[in-house]
């Protein structure tokens, strides 16, 4: 066994982490449109792109200067955790929906563009669903209402 100095650790850590950040560091437009589900709350269908890695769900809405009215972005983890969001570098104002594992909504916030505030889920998720601001009070949905699709396992 070789002994590592932990001044040869901590750099090497450093960098590594510098690194696995740079193309967040580079991100100066919106990522490319990803894969979408649908997913219905009412009678209204909603087409969800799906931010499922970190880089996506990092980079979110940023940049992107329109959504349609019935588009969204669902941002899936494995794991129940706290969620908070901010809209860095985020032009559209934004309704979030964190989403319990069967679809019911446990809370609603409205997002201000090019705000660094977080908004955070009110207990574990793994779900959160990034709507036009107001697209969900328009509508006549609050917290307990319920989302289908196949990322909450139903149709």
């Amino acid at each position: 066994m070789i002994p590592v100095k932990p001044f040869a650790l901590l750099t090497a850590t450093l960098a590594s982490w510098f690194l696995a950040a740079l193309p967040a560091l580079a991100q100066d437009g919106p990522q490319p449109r990803l894969q979408t589900t649908p997913l219905t709350l009412g009678m209204h269908v909603i087409q969800a792109e799906l931010a499922v890695t970190p880089l996506q769900q990092q980079t979110g809405m940023m940049f992107r200067k329109s959504m349609g009215t019935n588009e969204g972005m669902l941002f899936v983890n494995d794991e129940p955790g706290l969620r908070c969001f901010w809209m860095r570098n985020t032009l559209l104002p934004l309704t979030i929906a964190f989403i319990a594992d069967d679809g019911t909504i446990v809370n609603l916030a409205d997002m201000k563009p090019l705000d660094e505030s977080s908004h955070c889920s009110l207990k574990p998720v793994r779900f959160a669903l990034e709507m036009n601001q107001g697209w969900f009070a328009k509508r006549g949905f609050k917290a307990g209402a319920r989302l289908r699709g196949v990322p909450f396992g139903s149709r």
